[in-house]
């Protein structure tokens, strides 16, 4: 095998290749050989197949089959041994004319091969890194009211006398129908759908208008869209809901006790306590990690800076890109809509796609540094979540990603940097900060963006 490096631009290279055809012809005859023992062709005996025989009839496919190993093996040791490693799946360039002499074994295999390396950096000391945990105490009355909350979802409601008219608390069953300008509009009717007067789940002032009516009654009510409803084509209109009411029923007292625990598998109302102490902890824990890792990894992004692979970042900006213009496409809204333009987003998005390839680059070279793996047993675990996502297709899931390393990597991805994130978060300095909930749950666009 012959290299020769024709090109280099920053990070990216170009190799010609030149294997010799001797080369080739030799492996097609070890090819064929053992070929020979175990083929059977009409007129022959096993074994005793002329080698012209077999080149004339299996020749060409052996050949391809070969020329494909061999640009493989090439390929992946051109690159080891100039101590690099290829960003993205390196481009082999052979012309077809070329090939067809190839395969008929009357040239040398040469292809071009393209590449681009990931680049070289040291790795930063981060013992002068400060991170800041928010922490939220979960209190007695928080506890309380989730307690309620979830008295509420188990309540019972008993039908009231057909006379009774509809009050605050109850649960009255409607058909309706909704209209702008006199049409119907989609997604704006339901039959017999149930809602519960003082939730506020529907738009304001459409529970309002329920209250007072009895089972039987029709009414016509008028209410306007919030400019803030997720449909463009309904935000802010006024709209009419023709209501028709077929039950009306009123709530079951509901006692915070041991015997209500126990409908609900648990042994007392201490133990329900307990669990939902720590659901409550689990869900503010998770959000506090999110916080804690991304000021991790702004530290992180502000220490590093170096030239990145074009390609990758090329990928990791179409991801980001099908996902906004996705929603916006479902939402019905423009890049104007948002205050923006599709420049100046394609300029923003660019910036998320290279700060996330920078950080992975880091990342990768941090848990290579030290020796941080993945164990099977994570990769297990990582698996059984994934197939929890998909109710009754577990099996199918299994079988998918047992059958496809490269989407079993992908559950390896996210497993690895969690544990690089935990090892650099043994080596910077963390103090803990008591914040509200609010505080730790405040939307922050520019956090969100960049998480």
């Amino acid at each position: 095998m012959q290299v020769h490096e024709t090109a280099v631009e920053g990070l990216k290279r170009e190799l010609k290749i030149v294997v010799p055809a001797t080369e080739l012809a030799s492996r097609l005859d070890t090819y064929l050989n053992d070929l020979k023992g175990r083929v059977q062709i009409r007129g022959f005996r096993p074994g005793k197949v002329p080698m012209t025989h077999l080149k004339k009839m299996y020749g060409k496919s052996a050949m391809a089959e070969i020329v494909n190993t061999v640009i493989g093996e090439t390929t992946s040791k051109a690159v080891e041994e100039r101590n690099e490693k290829s960003a993205v799946q390196p481009k082999v360039d052979l012309a077809d004319a070329e090939a067809e002499k190839v395969l008929d074994g009357d040239a040398d295999l040469a292809f071009t091969l393209s590449y681009e390396v990931i680049p070289s950096f040291d790795v930063q000391p981060v013992d002068g890194v400060s991170i800041e945990r928010p922490v939220v105490e979960v209190t007695d009355e928080e506890i309380q009211e989730r307690l309620t909350q979830i008295a509420e979802g188990s309540r019972s409601y008993e039908p009231r006398e057909s006379d009774a008219a509809a009050a605050e608390g109850d649960r009255v069953q409607i058909s309706y129908l909704g209209k702008i300008d006199g049409e119907p509009f989609e997604g704006g009717a339901d039959d017999r759908a149930y809602v519960f007067l003082g939730q506020k789940r529907f738009i304001p002032g459409f529970e309002e208008q329920l209250v007072g009516l009895k089972v039987g009654d029709t009414k016509v009510i008028e209410v306007t869209f919030p400019e803030d409803y997720p449909a463009p084509n309904l935000s802010g209109k006024p709209a009419t809901f023709d209501i028709e009411v077929f039950e009306i029923a009123a709530p079951g007292e509901v006692k915070l006790d041991d015997d209500w625990a126990k409908t609900l598998g648990l042994d007392s109302l201490d133990a329900l306590k307990a669990a939902v102490k720590a659901q409550v902890e689990s869900q503010y824990g998770a959000q506090t990690r999110q916080k804690v890792k991304r000021q991790l990894l702004d530290q992180l992004d502000k220490q590093y800076s170096f030239d990145l692979p074009p390609t990758l970042v090329g990928q990791e900006f179409d991801i980001i890109w099908r996902q906004v213009t996705g929603e916006l496409e479902r939402t019905g809204k423009s890049f104007e809509d948002e205050g923006t333009t599709e420049e100046k987003a394609r300029e923003e998005y660019t910036k998320i796609a290279e700060r996330r390839v920078r950080l992975g680059l880091v990342l990768s070279k941090i848990g290579e540094e030290n020796k941080i793996q993945v164990t099977e047993p994570e990769i297990q675990r990582a698996l059984v979540e994934r197939a929890r996502q998909f109710p009754g297709q577990e099996r199918q899931v299994f079988e998918y990603y047992r059958k496809d390393p490269q989407a079993l990597a992908s559950l390896q991805a996210p497993v690895f940097e969690e544990k690089v994130v935990d090892y650099l978060l043994g080596q910077v300095k963390v103090e803990d900060k008591t914040v509200t909930k609010e505080e730790l749950f405040k939307d922050d666009e520019d956090e969100a963006a960049a998480a």
